[in-house]
């Protein structure tokens, strides 16, 4: 790590490998199914085929955005939450619904603001003129898919009452405790350019984040068909077509599948390795925790399912380690100067560890 420079060509995001098209991979490009004994081996047909009609039915409306879609996707079978960072128009928020759209769940949309207050989100306390007693009325988190605009507009206070939800799926108020529907999944998104009015989130919060999805522009030929479909007016019909894909328990189901799916002890051992490696870097003020090993193990079986295997491969974790980590390390303040960025360490140290074979 000692010899890392900012223009080192290996960490150039032009010359990685691309890992974004994600078709379903029923053949071993690795080496560890070899030694894999496998009792019984997973049907993973309907979940690859429910999974490609969502990705058609966003790919309807949303114009290129494959990995954004990918990583979603992955999210939801590994039963995790989301930040998507990216500038305004980008289709962040557009994306999450119509995501929340192609699911039979229900579906919450809460617009962070400055004067936002925990109660707004959790619910509150209401006095029952007829009962004469207090009666609980449920806020906006109380259902299965969250989508948070703007999550950094709101202040600490607020961004508190999501701990406990977040982590434990769970909310106590006023010494009662109530349990969140299956699935609960949080879909947030930020803009990272504007600094007025906003707040830094805490690193308890990002922590609870599966994965940070960072958004990029549309390549050229993408914005052209943008431009192509809004001139036809298309978008907006196709928007109102949205199909219904997958159910509550269909969703339930497939992110039992995926904690079924093989990991090898080497491979284990693998994650670990790259977790570990964040906490002894010069290049990093602040490493990993076991949760961020934890979430790694979690998004490759993601990764694994979404491309039709039942075992996890070195691919999957690798491409599950940048996303995983990328918002739960801190970059050195001499080094945050010089330009670097946590994605750009990170696939650092992942290139410095040997990969099991």
């Amino acid at each position: 790590m000692e010899s890392f420079e900012n223009n080192n060509a290996e960490n150039n995001p032009e010359n990685l490998t691309n890992t974004e098209n994600l078709t379903p991979d029923t053949t071993n490009t690795n080496t560890q199914s070899d030694n894999i004994n496998f009792s019984t081996r997973l049907d993973l047909t309907e979940l690859q085929n429910s999974i490609a009609q969502v990705k058609e039915e966003i790919g309807n409306v949303i114009v290129g955005q494959h990995k954004m879609i990918d990583r979603l996707l992955v999210a939801i079978l590994s039963n995790g939450h989301v930040l998507l960072e990216g500038v305004p128009g980008v289709a962040k928020t557009i994306t999450a619904k119509l995501l929340a759209r192609t699911l039979t769940l229900g579906f919450s949309r809460i617009q962070f603001t400055p004067d936002l207050m925990p109660s707004d989100i959790l619910g509150t306390s209401v006095f029952d003129l007829s009962k004469s007693e207090f009666n609980f009325k449920k806020g906006p988190i109380f259902s299965n898919f969250i989508l948070i605009d703007e999550i950094n507009r709101a202040p600490a206070k607020t961004q508190a009452a999501l701990f406990e939800v977040m982590e434990e799926r769970q909310i106590t108020i006023e010494g009662k405790t109530q349990l969140m529907e299956s699935p609960f999944l949080v879909i947030a998104t930020q803009n990272p350019i504007e600094q007025e009015g906003t707040y830094r989130l805490p690193e308890a919060q990002l922590d609870r984040f599966l994965f940070k999805i960072t958004i990029d522009y549309p390549k050229l030929e993408e914005e052209i068909s943008i431009l192509q479909r809004e001139n036809a007016l298309q978008n907006k019909e196709k928007l109102q077509d949205v199909k219904k894909i997958l159910s509550q328990q269909d969703i339930i189901k497939y992110q039992g599948l995926v904690k079924q799916i093989v990991i090898e002890p080497n491979l284990i051992e693998y994650i670990a390795k790259i977790v570990a490696n964040t906490r002894d870097n010069a290049f990093l003020y602040l490493g990993a925790s076991p949760r961020a090993s934890i979430a790694i193990l979690n998004a490759a079986k993601g990764y694994a399912a979404l491309r039709g295997r039942d075992f996890v491969t070195p691919d999957d974790i690798k491409d599950s380690a940048v996303p995983v980590l990328q918002h739960r390390v801190v970059v050195a303040p001499e080094r945050e100067m010089e330009g670097l960025t946590s994605e750009q360490i990170i696939k650092q140290i992942i290139d410095s560890v040997e990969i099991p074979r």
